[in-house]
């Protein structure tokens, strides 16, 4: 499943900050339909996604219903993305 969204980076202060980009609910919605075969476990979903030049592999995260894509800084630093920037997301959800 490939899909392709925009939002705005948000930062998580915990021990660590954490940064995520929300994915919007009809994105939500259709990754939702392809969990069960796609989630390890604990209701992640493995993806590949590309912002700007950095193409990079993670887990989404649900939240309230939704899922949080997460920024690690090997992706942010290369295109100097910082809280509160609006990134342009490509993303490919691996179902196993």
């Amino acid at each position: 499943m490939q899909l392709a969204f925009g939002g705005q980076v948000v930062e998580w202060r915990g021990p660590a900050p954490y940064y995520f980009v929300p994915v919007p609910e009809d994105e939500s919605e259709d990754i939702r339909s392809v969990a069960a075969m796609a989630s390890y476990g604990w209701g992640v979903i493995p993806v590949e996604a590309r912002i700007g030049g950095v193409v990079f592999e993670t887990s989404l995260f649900p939240k309230d219903g939704g899922y949080l894509l997460p920024l690690k800084s090997a992706v942010r630093k290369p295109e100097g993305i910082s809280a509160g920037d609006h990134v342009r997301v490509e993303m490919t959800v691996r179902v196993q």
